[in-house]
């Protein structure tokens, strides 16, 4: 097989679904960004009609240069009581201004009589309708059959109708859908072969949920019976159990089935997009996930463990490095190591695999790991370390103390926040400033800044765009510890920096102090 694989995402929409899944509007901004270098092909931004977020996001994205992706506004057809001119769903999703415009219809007669609660002729001509609009309004059409299989198994040549009305009427691609995640594999197989014998020009996509535990599976069944367009989440995010994950399909094609998805230098950021789309979704990273978990390649003191520093094949089905990750030895001093050369070199900066400060780096990288830090999502704390540990990177300032205070004044709901700090700069000059903020990060992050932008200047380029708070052992109730993630922008560039302490004061002055270094660094170099 060689035929290339579209990868539409929908982690935006579908996965944006998951209970726990949250994504603000600079997250999705970030996600875009991240999935269009990745190499996805279609990156579906949500339901403008009913959704204000995802139509800023389709303000926002109309004018980024994107390299390899196009936007997909989602939607479905036209109201049975509205013609396709009239109708506000249809005219919403013309409005995000996308290329591409993907619409779902009812291909099972349970639904369309029930839920839609339409005669079964007539869920069909509105289908053909809404296609043949959008088509007329220069877009390219992708049609999600919603419910397609069990629709099949219930009445197959009405869902077959509605499939062939579709791309009558222009849809460019049709989507099966597997709605409710209940399918094996024997049966998406089964069904996309007789799809793809009755419309055999039609290209035929696949779209999965995970109720039974076979999304991944379904959907490689449902390519390996000629489907060339592929649906799902990163991570597998979306309602209920998820939606199929494409951190999983992706390799799965390029590695297993040799069908080209993305550049092989593009597969190996597949680990630090799965770890980047979960701080931003605000997940925790589940490192039992093949391919880019964490343990996915990880090997205990014994048997595997030996087998693996002298065979790695013994062991793993695919060197780790081609996604992005790592063979991890968890009782070897050394594992890790190549991953550490190749992320320096990412910086611009030079180790060499046998210096002390590539040992220091490793240890302390694993100290901190254990500690609860992550530094998938945090390059410039990662960065901070390397420079700090090779002596190329002096502070531009000592911390003397600091002090926090919240403060309700007159039954306020909020109260009000007041932080001092003590702050030495270069030459002795001591500062002591106090700052006031909505809450006691803002009051920290004023008072900082209050120290330093006399010194510094370019330090008032710089904005806080995110911050993220994690506890990561909720069973430790109030003394559990806390991990911060905060983004900053200067304008120019976006940085990313991690705290962990038990104080989410602590944590977050960490990530702060982090932020503000890197920024110096970046504009003074070696000054300090």
């Amino acid at each position: 097989m060689s035929t290339r694989i579209e990868i539409y995402d929908t982690t935006l929409r579908d996965g944006a679904q998951g209970r726990l899944v949250k994504f603000s509007a600079e997250d999705q901004i970030r996600v875009v960004k991240a999935l269009d270098d990745f190499g996805i092909s279609f990156i579906e931004g949500g339901q403008p009609a009913s959704n204000p977020k995802a139509a800023e996001l389709f303000a926002r994205t109309r004018d980024m240069d994107l390299k390899n992706a196009k936007m997909a506004a989602f939607g479905s057809t036209r109201h049975p009581k509205s013609a396709v001119e009239d109708d506000a769903n249809l005219k919403a999703l013309l409005d995000a201004g996308t290329e591409v415009v993907t619409i779902f219809a009812k291909s099972s007669p349970t639904h369309a009589k029930h839920i839609l609660r339409v005669a079964l002729e007539e869920n069909v001509i509105l289908t053909a309708e809404s296609v043949a609009y959008l088509k007329s309004q220069g877009k390219r059409v992708i049609l999600d059959a919603e419910h397609f299989f069990d629709g099949f198994c219930e009445d197959n040549e009405y869902a077959l109708s509605v499939l062939e009305a579709a791309y009558r009427a222009g849809a460019e691609t049709l989507v099966l859908c597997d709605t409710n995640g209940g399918r094996l594999p024997s049966e998406i197989a089964r069904i996309t072969r007789t799809v793809r014998e009755r419309l055999p020009e039609a290209p035929i996509g696949i779209h999965t949920h995970n109720d039974g535990g076979c999304a991944v599976a379904n959907t490689l069944a449902a390519v390996e019976e000629g489907a060339v367009h592929v649906q799902g989440t990163i991570n597998g995010y979306g309602e209920r159990t998820g939606n199929a994950n494409l951190c999983t399909i992706i390799p799965a094609l390029q590695l297993k089935l040799a069908l080209p998805v993305v550049l092989p230098t593009q597969l190996e950021g597949l680990t630090t997009l799965s770890h980047l789309v979960a701080e931003l979704a605000n997940m925790i990273p589940r490192d039992s996930d093949p391919y880019v978990g964490r343990d996915s390649f990880t090997h205990k003191g014994g048997m595997h463990a030996d087998a693996v520093k002298k065979l790695k094949t013994s062991y793993e089905h695919i060197p780790p490095e081609l996604v992005g990750n790592r063979t991890h030895i968890s009782v070897s001093e050394v594992s890790g190591r190549s991953s550490l050369l190749q992320k320096a070199a990412d910086f611009g900066i030079e180790l060499d695999r046998d210096a002390p400060e590539t040992k220091a780096v490793l240890e302390r990288v694993k100290e901190l790991e254990n500690q609860g830090y992550e530094f998938e999502g945090a390059d410039a704390s990662l960065e901070l370390l390397i420079l700090r540990a090779k002596g190329q990177h002096r502070s531009f300032f000592k911390l003397h103390g600091l002090r926090v205070a919240v403060e309700r004044r007159n039954g306020e709901t909020d109260g009000v926040s007041e932080a001092t700090v003590n702050i030495e700069l270069p030459g002795g000059e001591m500062m002591h400033t106090v700052g006031e903020g909505a809450g006691p990060v803002d009051a920290l992050n004023n008072a900082l800044r209050k120290a330093l932008e006399g010194t510094y200047p370019e330090l008032r380029e710089v904005h806080l765009e995110d911050y993220k708070v994690r506890i990561l052992d909720a069973r430790a109730a109030t003394k559990a510890k806390t991990r911060v993630l905060i983004e900053s922008s200067d304008g120019q560039a976006e940085w990313d920096t991690v705290g962990v302490s038990e104080n989410i004061i602590i944590a977050s002055y960490q990530a702060l102090v982090d932020s503000i270094e890197y920024k110096l660094h970046r504009s003074r170099g070696h000054e300090g």
